[in-house]
């Protein structure tokens, strides 16, 4: 919950946006500062929407930004961008390893817009890394009667098993995802 002092700030960040002043960017990139990291995503991805900002400003921000600003960006991005054209902003944060950029990625935008093949080990790599697969969108349309989902799930949880490693508690709850409706 912002405090007063940080709403009064976003409130005049959000103004700044809106009318599309560069000073937005210098807000965005100040948020955790004035917000607070507890509140910086939320601020972020206000001024993102507020100021309307288009895929090339998003690209830029992404990869001139920390982490709490590409994850902001990558929050942002289902109420800003409704093509494709930002898939690759989603996969490079899968091939982080930083479970809050990954757990992002995963996001609405994501569940529409990133191809099954890379969707599918953006969902493995949550279950390496640890990520909940709760913070998937989509999770369960995505997974339903995919058989190419179902043998990587199994080839993995066969991997940890060899090598004596526990299987992801996920695992299995994903796995039955896969189930053609007909079956289940």
């Amino acid at each position: 919950m912002l405090t007063d002092i940080s709403r009064a700030w976003l409130d005049s960040a959000l103004r700044d946006a809106a009318d599309r002043t560069p000073v937005w960017e210098e807000r965005f990139v100040t948020a955790g500062r004035h917000c607070g990291p507890a509140d910086a995503d939320e601020a972020r991805t206000l001024l993102l929407r507020a100021a309307g900002a288009e895929p090339d400003t998003l690209t830029r921000l992404y990869h001139h930004g920390t982490t709490a600003e590409r994850r902001a960006v990558l929050l942002a991005l289902p109420a800003l961008v409704t093509g494709p054209e930002s898939v690759p902003l989603v996969e490079d944060a899968l091939r982080t390893h930083d479970t809050t950029l990954i757990a992002a990625a995963l996001g609405p935008y994501a569940a529409t817009h990133l191809p099954p093949h890379a969707w599918r080990h953006g969902l493995l790599k949550c279950l390496f890394t640890g990520v909940p697969v709760s913070a998937v969108a989509g999770l369960a349309e995505r997974a339903a009667g995919d058989p190419e989902l179902a043998r990587m799930l199994a080839d993995h949880a066969a991997e940890r098993t060899a090598a004596g490693r526990p299987v992801p508690a996920d695992l299995s709850r994903v796995l039955a995802l896969t189930v053609p409706a007909e079956e289940s």
